[in-house]
């Protein structure tokens, strides 16, 4: 391993001094422009200074120009350019700088001359995850709960799927009490297997969130942690404590194995404290205060919620009902959940059924809520949230309340109270109609099978519920996405926006259509030809013009010698109503506030003067482009601190999809990292010039 103090030779069986090495990873939180404009820029200072580079980019078609052993070991420092989660493992022992994907555009000379200064990386070092707004603790948070809730997703939905289908076509309502599946049959195989992927979700949860805190040492006490955290039985409790603690049991695990990573040891421990000494000391430490100090007050919450619940049997069955369904939606799973459900269960046997029939009617609002929250508004959430929703939508019909759990795990501070909104509502409609359940389950699945009676309103109360909880789920956030306009990096919507979030996360690296991997300039040219992960299909039909740019997507049509506004809100209305121009715009105002709203998430201002805002949506009827030019430039908020005299402008319609526009945006934003492109289109004199120039991307 190397160690630098300074410019050392890479070294050469001759004696001869040979170029500096350095290798740099560059990633935004969506992986779109910012990730290859600072690989970009990073390329380009190395190259003027005669130093060899090689620059991995982690972006959202996976990660591209990949650093091998190889490369590492060669290499003289590492720049680390990103404002996600980087595994730093593999630098062990050589000089890495880690600064956010901003620095590495802004300042990619500086970052060369500090990297030769840098720290040694240490073995069994945490991830990094430097931050670009706010406090870099909340950052951390946020990155760590979003890392854990994308690799939870997919236990969710196959879990929850499997269970829904084995409900649906195995299961039946015994009159003894409960939806049952005949045991030793196929679908209580399938029932099985769907369990065993839904006991998986909440230790994945809490593992995955302490490993983006704490690297790999900390996935087994966080894994184990949540696990612990899901098994009520281990701390005398009915009911585990749910996702809830295994969000906490991931943050403890993760800051816990931080905390011990600080403690000195002799050289010679250092080899194992990774592998062995941490994660047998985190995991012991963390498994035992959990149960005998954080379960203990969830058995005391259980029992008493219980014992209160008992003594309300005899009050306002709206009230009761109203109760009971903020209790539903609370945690799902967790133990106020099961404090609920278990109390309504309890009191089928004693011929009390209307109690059971409030918490039916409330089980089912959370995943479709969020399910319908994820069609009303597209634009608030990512490709794999929509996704998610529609499994929500149909794990809601089948009672399995868990279907929104990955929403609430993301967005607690706004999914939560709209979950409990909407269960109140419809746990109050339930009571007050004496809708009954003669089994312990929830959801439209225990109406079909004829356990409930009085159908029409348990369904009025369901649908009731589930609107209620989409639409204060929508309003709010929404409202917090306002608030952080202008936090988030450049393509975090979705719909045309991809949101982070949501961070999703999860996206570091992974399977992704490679364009070229021999050289840094590749990635480049993904740079817009991936944003917002828009797929465009060849277009219907012929061009406007015997002139025709990118395959007929921009023609005369839509190009503009001089752009009017002067503000970024102005710029994109203008741009919209050039799109217009063609036909194939169907809704002016709706494409404008897509389009806005993407802006919101974070500014499309690639910097060298470009500007590229776009739009995923069906206000637009077929794929179209648009360009125009600034003389006084338009604020867009670039991160080199340059206004926008170039602007192009894409829409595309939500079921576009192909390769072909892939290769068309790779072959524009190509020709955009050309500066002599970017002089020629400045310099055109008329609509017609622009045309020409245009003309030679393709």
């Amino acid at each position: 391993m190397t160690s630098p103090a300074g410019p050392p030779p890479t070294g050469g069986g001759d004696g001869e001094r040979q170029r500096l090495r350095l290798l740099a990873v560059t990633a935004c939180p969506t992986g779109i422009a910012h990730t290859y404009m600072a690989a970009e820029k990073l390329a380009q200072a190395a190259e003027s200074r005669g130093i060899e580079m090689k620059v991995e980019t982690q972006g959202s078609i996976g990660a591209e120009n990949v650093l091998d052993d190889n490369d590492v070991r060669h290499a003289d420092g590492i720049i680390v350019a990103a404002d996600k989660d980087v595994d730093l493992s593999r630098f062990a022992g050589k000089r890495v700088l880690t600064v956010g994907v901003a620095e590495g555009i802004r300042h990619p000379e500086q970052l060369i001359e500090r990297v030769l200064s840098a720290p040694v990386h240490a073995d069994g070092g945490a991830p990094t995850a430097p931050a670009t707004g706010g406090s870099k603790e909340r950052s951390l948070g946020y990155k760590a709960l979003m890392n854990g809730v994308s690799y939870m997703i997919p236990f969710v939905v196959v879990g929850g799927l499997l269970i829904a289908i084995s409900l649906s076509l195995g299961g039946h309502a015994d009159p003894s009490g409960g939806l049952v599946i005949p045991k030793d049959s196929f679908w209580m195989d399938v029932n099985n297997i769907g369990v065993i992927g839904f006991t998986l979700m909440v230790p994945i949860l809490s593992g995955y969130i302490a490993y983006a805190i704490g690297d790999r040492p900390a996935l087994v006490p966080g894994m184990i942690g949540g696990w612990i955290a899901n098994t009520g039985e281990l701390y005398d409790s009915k009911a585990g404590a749910g996702f809830i603690g295994a969000i906490v049991t991931g943050f403890l695990a993760g800051y816990l194995v931080v905390w011990i990573k600080k403690v000195k040891v002799p050289k010679f421990a250092q080899p194992i404290m990774p592998i062995i000494v941490i994660p047998i000391v985190a995991t012991t430490a963390l498994g035992l205060f959990f149960i005998y100090v954080i379960g203990k007050p969830i058995s005391w919450v259980f029992e008493h919620l219980t014992d209160w619940l008992s003594g309300m049997t005899g009050t306002s069955a709206i009230l009761l009902g109203a109760i009971l369904g903020l209790m539903i939606a609370f945690d799902m799973g967790g133990p106020v959940n099961k404090t609920a459900f278990l109390f309504g269960a309890g009191l089928i046997a004693t011929g009390n059924q209307t109690v059971m029939g409030m918490c039916a009617a409330a089980i089912p609002v959370m995943p479709l809520g969020q399910g319908l929250a994820t069609l009303i508004r597209k634009r608030l959430y990512t490709e794999q949230e929509r996704e998610t929703g529609l499994a929500s939508l149909f794990m809601g019909c089948f009672g399995i309340s868990e279907g929104a759990i990955p929403f609430a795990a993301a967005r607690p501070a706004q999914v939560i109270p709209a979950n409990m909104l909407g269960g109140a509502v419809a746990g109050a409609i339930a009571g007050v109609a004496g809708v009954e359940d003669a089994v312990p389950h929830g959801g439209p699945i225990v109406a079909v099978l004829g356990a409930v009676s009085g159908v029409p309103m348990f369904f009025v109360a369901v649908a009731i519920g589930s609107v209620v909880t989409a639409l204060t789920t929508v309003a709010l956030v929404d409202l917090g996405e306002r608030k952080r306009r202008g936090e988030a990096g450049f393509g975090a919507g979705a719909a045309g926006l991809e949101p982070a979030a949501a961070g999703v996360p999860g996206g570091s690296s992974g399977g992704g259509a490679v364009v070229e991997q021999a050289t840094v300039r590749a990635p480049v040219t993904a740079a817009v030809a991936v944003a917002d992960g828009a797929a465009v299909a060849e277009p219907s039909g012929a061009g406007d013009t015997s002139v025709e740019v990118l395959s007929g997507y921009l023609t005369d049509r839509t190009v503009k010698v001089s752009l009017d506004a002067g503000d970024k809100e102005a710029a994109v209305r203008e741009m919209a109503e050039l799109l217009a121009r063609t036909g194939k715009v169907a809704d002016l105002d709706e494409l404008v506030a897509c389009a806005l709203r993407r802006e919101e998430q974070g500014t499309t201002g690639l910097g060298e003067e470009i500007a590229i805002p776009h739009a995923k949506t069906d206000a637009v009827t077929e794929p179209v482009v648009g360009f125009a030019r600034s003389a006084q430039g338009v604020e867009w908020g670039s991160l080199d601190g340059t206004k926008a005299r170039l602007v192009f402008m894409i829409a595309v319609p939500e079921a576009a999809a192909g390769d072909e526009h892939l290769r068309i945006l790779a072959l524009l934003s190509r020709k955009l990292m050309d500066a002599g492109f970017r002089e020629r289109l400045l310099a055109a004199s008329d609509e017609a010039a622009l045309l020409g120039v245009l003309s030679e991307v393709g």
